[in-house]
């Protein structure tokens, strides 16, 4: 592994010496040039005399007045320059010859010390010119005419020491259109401190960069052996061969893109440069000084960049930018790694010949040894089983992982301390409950600006099914307990590239229970539940629909939730010929839900009224149909008998058999019923009674507008 050592101030400090000897010839010959009067004329470089004139007419045009002809300014330097590491760092890394090092030291003198302005004044006859301009570089350097013709190539924008933004050419303040010799020399701020030894990143990437020593292995790493035999062979030998290396790296946030950058960079013993170019641009800096900036950092540092957000990047309003990024890329030296969720795009494998690298989330196996590994860490102690269930059930990076096993720690710990109790870390033992609640905080941030979240409360005693319905049930349960081990350890997994996902239809009338199905489910398997309104998705214009879905699916890759798309009849309408272009608008929209939903490897469930309105080629691609019947009068009771909770009062006149055989209600219906019984109850002071529910159940029947017998109302309030 190489480090570059940096060189102290006194290195360069022992080439300012060198450049002292050069002055000194200069100034001396300067003297002869001038004249002896010069050097005590108080306005000299104020004004032009005839005498001026007549001295300058005789000089040969092109020759230099500070050069004797037995000079040579690298004798002077050579020594100096080859112990003076900076100084060699900067030309291996930014190819530059021993001129450039000669222009770059003569332009950091008056940094390092103001008595270089007189100096420079005085040779360029100017008390106004105390910055080295390219006349005077070219003067002290060259020998003849000729050479100083040939070295202004030194000075052009393809340049090393221009094209790289070391050393910036700055015009006359007084000329609005000076001769390019009259331009002055200025060293980047970057690169004087560099040359004076200070450590750290430069002040102008700080707000969006992060610069860090690794501190994780390549074997540290849950990767893939292939992977990691890969990376490290292309890394290696990139950085023998000093060729450029572009990676990128795509995969799902957290899957650790990031990390594997970081085991490069420490394979190489080099530190790693991360820049958030998506912060920079809502900064409103300038894009192209910040990618300069960047690469001269990495170059200067031996560093390797990471470059993040790549997606963002993609887009319409900024794709002119991402442009301007892959052309600074291709023509960048050293290792770098972009990253972003999709994979590489076209524009970037031409520009830049970057190498794609997949990341995906980790398998089952992975999971479990995350699982293993963090918690015999914080020594908690878990039942195989229950480890096997949570890296089934949650698709977890690791480091959602350990900041799972961290907070059902840290939530104990405040259970504790708020009851004035103190535990030690070995005490910390989390049940696997507490860990499901904990895992599932780990994910689906980004989903809840698209959803809304339901929290489960129904379990399986809340529901009145038919035995076949509730068996349904169970099974899709089941397909997700044992999910690892058919398509795993039983090798599904590689025979199927869709229909992993676990796609459900709940067909019923309204209130018949499909919700609080999906509830039971979440409930069973200890996941989150997000309803999705169909209606507010789907969009009369063409093609917004499909980005609306794009959105809830792309939020929801890492969000181990089950997706309830309630009210589908929105989307389905009645598939049925394509007779216009909105008919064929609409079917495909149909289609592109049924694909994302078996792309997405978890539950989604739809929920329609009308099972009638999908086809064949529809509901072929759906591995459960839930039919939820209206209840009868037997399930009616039964759900009447459930609905009121242990702590309601009730009247000895309640007949909730007359009830159920009385009113032909959905579960729904039911619910309202009791709810509103329950509050005309409250305002009476009293249990509820038979008056309380047939009030509430005549204004249910108004709400749904049904017609309302008052007679039979009366009768069953009165019998």
């Amino acid at each position: 592994m190489l480090r570059m050592r940096q060189s102290c101030p006194e290195d360069v400090l022992s080439v300012l010496r060198s450049l002292d000897k050069l002055l000194d010839r200069a100034v001396s010959q300067a003297q002869l040039v001038y004249g002896p009067e010069a050097a005590t004329d108080p306005y000299r470089g104020l004004y032009v005399n005839p005498d001026d004139v007549e001295r300058s007419l005789v000089r040969e045009p092109g020759t230099s007045p500070l050069q004797a002809s037995e000079g040579n300014w690298e004798e002077l330097f050579f020594e100096e320059i080859g112990n003076c590491s900076s100084l060699i760092r900067l030309q291996e890394a930014f190819e530059l010859s021993i001129f450039d090092i000669g222009l770059l030291v003569i332009a950091i003198a008056p940094e390092l010390d103001l008595r270089y302005e007189r100096i420079y004044a005085y040779l360029q006859d100017n008390v106004t010119r105390k910055r080295p301009s390219i006349d005077l570089a070219l003067n002290l350097l060259c020998g003849s005419a000729e050479a100083k013709l040939s070295r202004s190539v030194h000075f052009t924008p393809d340049a090393p020491l221009v094209r790289q933004g070391l050393l910036q050419l700055i015009p006359e303040a007084n000329q609005t259109q000076p001769p390019l010799l009259a331009y002055c020399l200025k060293l980047d701020e970057q690169i004087i401190r560099w040359l004076l030894g200070q450590e750290g990143l430069d002040w102008r990437l700080r707000q969006f960069s992060q610069l860090r020593q690794p501190e994780i292995s390549l074997e540290q790493l849950l990767l893939g052996m292939v992977m990691k035999q890969a990376l490290e062979a292309v890394t290696l030998q990139a950085w023998q061969t000093q060729e450029p290396l572009r990676l990128y790296f795509h995969g799902p946030q957290g899957v650790g893109k990031q990390r594997t950058a970081e085991a490069l960079a420490y394979l190489l013993g080099v530190p790693l440069l991360t820049v958030d170019l998506v912060v920079a641009l809502e900064l409103k800096v300038d894009f192209d000084e910040v990618v300069r900036l960047l690469l001269c950092q990495a170059q200067l540092l031996n560093a390797i960049v990471y470059l993040p957000g790549m997606d963002e990047l993609l887009s319409q309003e900024r794709y002119g930018v991402y442009q301007q990024l892959l052309a600074a890329l291709a023509e960048a030296r050293g290792i770098i790694v972009l990253a972003g969720r999709k994979p590489c795009h076209s524009d970037t494998t031409r520009s830049t010949n970057a190498i794609a690298v997949e990341f995906s989330l980790p398998d089952f196996a992975q999971r479990q040894a995350y699982w293993q590994a963090n918690l015999a860490g914080r020594r908690i102690k878990l039942d195989d089983q229950d480890i096997d269930v949570l890296s089934d059930r949650f698709r977890l990076t690791a480091e959602q992982i350990d900041g799972a096993i961290a907070a059902a720690c840290n939530q104990i710990r405040w259970a504790k301390a708020a009851k004035s109790q103190n535990i030690a870390q070995s005490e910390v033992q989390p049940t696997l409950q507490e860990l499901f609640a904990a895992t599932r905080l780990q994910s689906g941030q980004d989903l809840t600006t698209l959803a809304r979240k339901i929290s489960p409360k129904h379990t399986w005693g809340s529901l009145v099914l038919p035995t076949d319905q509730l068996a349904q049930l169970r099974e899709i349960c089941n397909q997700v307990k044992y999910h690892h081990i058919v398509c795993e350890q039983w090798g599904f997994e590689e025979t199927l590239s869709l229909g992993k996902s676990i796609n459900v239809l709940f067909s019923g009338s309204s209130g018949t229970g499909k919700t609080m199905a999906a509830e039971v489910i979440a409930n069973e398997l200890q996941l989150d539940l997000y309803k999705i309104d169909l209606s507010q998705v789907v969009s009369k214009y063409i093609g917004e629909t499909e980005k609306n879905l794009d959105r809830v699916f792309t939020a929801a890759e890492n969000a181990n939730a089950i997706l309830l798309f309630d009210e589908a009849d929105a989307l389905f309408g009645k598939r049925s010929e394509v007779k216009d272009a909105h008919d064929r608008y609409a079917n495909l929209e149909v289609a592109y839900l049924l694909q994302k939903m078996e792309e997405y490897e978890g539950i989604t469930i739809l929920t329609t009224n009308l099972r009638q309105n999908l086809d064949e080629a529809f509901t072929r691609r759906i591995r459960f149909i839930v039919e939820f019947p209206f209840p009868e009068v037997d399930y009616r009771l039964q759900i009447w008998q459930g609905i009121f909770p242990k702590q309601m009062p009730l009247k000895a006149d309640v007949d909730l058999t007359v009830m159920a055989q009385q009113f032909k209600l959905a579960g729904g219906n039911i619910r309202n019923i009791a709810l509103a019984a329950a509050y005309l109850a409250a305002e009476d002071g009293e249990g509820v009674g038979m008056k309380h529910l047939l009030q509430a159940t005549k204004r249910e029947f108004q709400k749904m507008g049904r017609l309302v017998n008052e007679d039979d109302f009366l009768k069953l309030g009165t019998g």
